[in-house]
């Protein structure tokens, strides 16, 4: 790939040199702006303070793949540049730009221009904050802040205002923020907030609306759509974004500009106030988006990845949007839609990615693909995939990501399909797949069918076999707690988490066809398997379900009569367990994942950013937490056992007994991870070895069995 840097800094400077003759840029100047090529406000007040005492204003626009540079000369009129080579005709100028701009030379990427007042006026307003929510004590290392990102290259794409972004993540604090909003409000406010992060988003937008003025807000996220309702009761004037957020923001710029009517801003749930007073009636909502071209139109602005990188983050991307499923307990809207990227649209970013991690040298090269189904449907499923992986291979990348189970098992398909699927697998790790996540959630029939998993316990089992066999890196979820459960499907839940038949050794030298047909053969099986319990697999243990707000699973509660009241903090509702004792358990269960969740969450990100020993020694440590919490659940099942179902009176008893189990069994984690992480910290280094003994340390002198998100425990 060619250094997109250097081609684009050729360009600056002769951009410069065109409307400022007496200005050129040094070999100095292009060195301290190559690393601002990502963010459009940094760059345009770089420029300013290379041209400072000059005559011309300065605007820095469009997306990264089409970063568009205007100059005012000295002596009149522009030039506009598009950094990245392309010739102008090329672009799709917005209405606006074509009645208020004029190129003389549209056919080249560089041109003088006429601009009238009012396009100078609309590339540099709206001012547009863009802000992401976090709570360091729960997730002490980022990830890259892909929501934001992305309605930034749309926001940006439309040539109008200018887009700042924050992200709380990355040493920015809800206190900054708040100033910022006080101080020097916006002209428009989006927020994004997901679970556990009801309280921030609330603070934000109490500032945010006590204003004299207040700005445009605009929230979106997984918990703002599941808290709709109580956010616009809150808030009238409040625009909730119900989708993915590009379209909604591109239209909310025209909106701000009187371009098209609120009514008209797709993908939003709104009340019917008028803005800034008026009666309020009923809560409405805008017609979908238009589904966006996923095969262009899903990649982010790159702003916040040096940052990212510096507080020891990884790199997140997405190429595809949708499921292909419809489980019961997502209450996402585009279950069952899927569309993909095609994998060469892909190279120009990755190329602009590459130029990042080259000065973070120490950061394992992974991109984490945050797909909910990577692979997706249709004839082209396989192709497509494998071009994907060849295209991150070939770029300098290792990924992870996500996908259904049965894209390795179906249960109406062929020999030869499957034989395909084998194959499939072992290209994709020969190309850097470096970890997969798989969505098991259950390995019994009767939970299966409740969650619309559309898949079998056999099935999943057969699938983690040839998995496993074909030496494909995995993560397994698995739901271990529903309000809906017997305590039969618990203890057959516990036992399918402890199968030891289903994790086999790597069998590089068997034709996949041999390995198909052998993960169905018991003798064969048992000739093969690692003796690992299926557990030491699963990414997170002891999980329980959640009530989600608009889930199907959530009205097959409430038809039980087991919901109560919303808990807007995690956009569920509090339900109780049909089986009282698992509910005592679940709530145990809770406590247990939340006293530990700090600790596991470091050693995941720490796996992310390290590559080799020091990656395999992290994972290892967790595998110590995974048995520790297969241990108390034979515990709880245990305790659960010694109280009748139809005397609801002993939650107190059961409660007692099943902390006192958890109090044993802490005290015997703990010296066991002492050993481990004195162990792990031996083949770290610098900050990677500081940031595991903090949150060692702090895990360690935890005594209490408090809830991450008191007050609002499922059980």
């Amino acid at each position: 790939m060619a250094d997109t840097t250097t081609a684009a800094l050729d360009r600056l400077a002769r951009a410069v040199a065109t409307a400022h003759p007496d200005r050129p840029l040094t070999d100095p100047d292009r060195t301290a702006l190559a690393p601002l090529l990502i963010s459009p406000d940094d760059l345009r007040a770089r420029l300013e303070h290379h041209l400072d005492g000059a005559a011309g204003r300065v605007r820095v626009t469009g997306t990264l793949q089409r970063r568009l540079l205007l100059l005012e000369r000295p002596t009149g009129g522009w030039v506009a540049a598009d950094l990245s080579g392309a010739e102008h005709a090329s672009r799709h100028w917005p209405t606006w730009a074509t009645e208020h701009m004029r190129l003389e030379t549209p056919e080249s990427w560089l041109s003088y221009a006429d601009l009238r007042e009012t396009a100078v006026y609309r590339l540099t307003r709206p001012a547009v904050h863009l802000m992401a929510l976090y709570h360091p004590e729960v997730f002490p290392l980022p990830r890259f802040p892909l929501g934001i990102s992305d309605v930034a290259r749309a926001a940006r794409g439309t040539l109008m205002g200018a887009v700042t972004l924050s992200d709380m993540q990355l040493g920015v604090t809800l206190e900054d923020l708040l100033k910022q909003l006080t101080t020097q409000a916006p002209d428009i406010v989006g927020i994004s907030a997901t679970f556990g992060q009801h309280d921030l988003m609330l603070q934000l937008l109490d500032a945010a609306f006590a204003l004299p003025t207040p700005p445009l807000v605009v929230a979106g996220g997984s918990l703002t759509a599941r808290n709709e309702t109580l956010l616009l009761e809150r808030y009238p004037d409040l625009l909730v974004a119900r989708g993915g957020g590009e379209a909604t923001i591109e239209a909310i710029l025209a909106h701000w500009h009187g371009d098209i009517r609120r009514e008209e801003i797709p993908g939003i749930g709104y009340t019917g106030a008028a803005r800034g007073g008026g009666m309020t009636i009923a809560r409405r909502h805008t017609a979908k988006p238009v589904a966006r071209d996923a095969s262009s139109d899903i990649l982010p602005e790159l702003d916040l990845l040096p940052a990212t990188f510096a507080h020891h983050g990884v790199a997140q991307l997405e190429t595809s949007r949708g499921c292909t499923n419809t489980c019961s307990f997502c209450p996402r809207g585009h279950k069952g839609l899927w569309a993909g990227m095609a994998p060469e649209v892909l190279r120009g970013i990755l190329t602009e990615i590459r130029q990042v991690f080259d000065r973070h040298p120490h950061i394992s090269r992974t991109l984490y693909l945050v797909d909910e189904e990577i692979i997706g449907a249709g004839p082209d499923a396989v192709g497509r995939v494998l071009e994907l992986a060849r295209t991150l291979h070939e770029a300098g990348f290792a990924w992870e990501s996500s996908c259904r189970i049965d894209q390795t098992v179906r249960t109406d398909q062929d020999e030869a399909w499957h034989v395909e699927r084998a194959r499939m697998w072992r290209a994709l790790v020969e190309t850097g797949l470096r970890r997969m996540l798989f969505g098991v959630e259950s390995g019994v029939d009767s939970i299966l069918a409740r969650f619309n998993k559309e898949t079998t316990a056999e099935q999943n089992a057969l699938a983690i076999r040839t998995l496993s066999a074909l030496d494909v890196p995995t993560r397994y979820t698995y739901i271990t707690f529903d309000p809906l459960m017997t305590l039969d499907e618990l203890k057959a839940t516990y036992a399918f988490q402890g199968r030891t038949d289903l994790l086999l050794r790597p069998q590089p030298g068997l034709d996949a066809r041999e390995i198909v047909r052998g993960v169905r053969d018991e003798e064969w099986v048992a000739e093969h398997t690692t003796g690992r319990p299926l557990h030491t697999g699963i990414s997170y243990m002891l999980v329980s379900m959640e009530c989600l707000i608009g889930a199907a699973y959530t009205r097959q509660a409430t038809a039980a009569g087991l919901t109560g009241q919303p808990e807007p903090l995690m956009g569920r509702v509090a339900c109780r367990y049909r089986d009282w004792r698992i509910g005592v358990a679940s709530n145990w269960a809770q406590r247990w994942v939340d006293r530990h969740f700090a600790l596991d969450y470091t050693l995941k990100s720490l796996e992310k950013v390290l590559d080799g020993a020091p990656r395999h020694a992290v994972r290892q440590a967790r595998v110590v937490l995974k048995d520790a919490a297969y241990q108390v659940l034979g515990d709880m099942i245990g305790a659960i056992e010694q109280h009748d179902l139809e005397r609801p009176g002993q939650e107190a008893a059961l409660s007692g007994r099943i902390e006192a189990a958890l109090e044993e069994r802490a005290g015997m984690l703990r010296r066991r991870m002492a050993t481990t992480v004195d162990e792990v910290k031996g083949r770290l280094t610098g900050e990677h070895a500081a940031t595991l003994a903090r949150e060692h340390e702090r895990w360690a002198s935890a005594t209490s069995w408090d809830l991450i998100n008191a007050g609002e425990s499922c059980a």
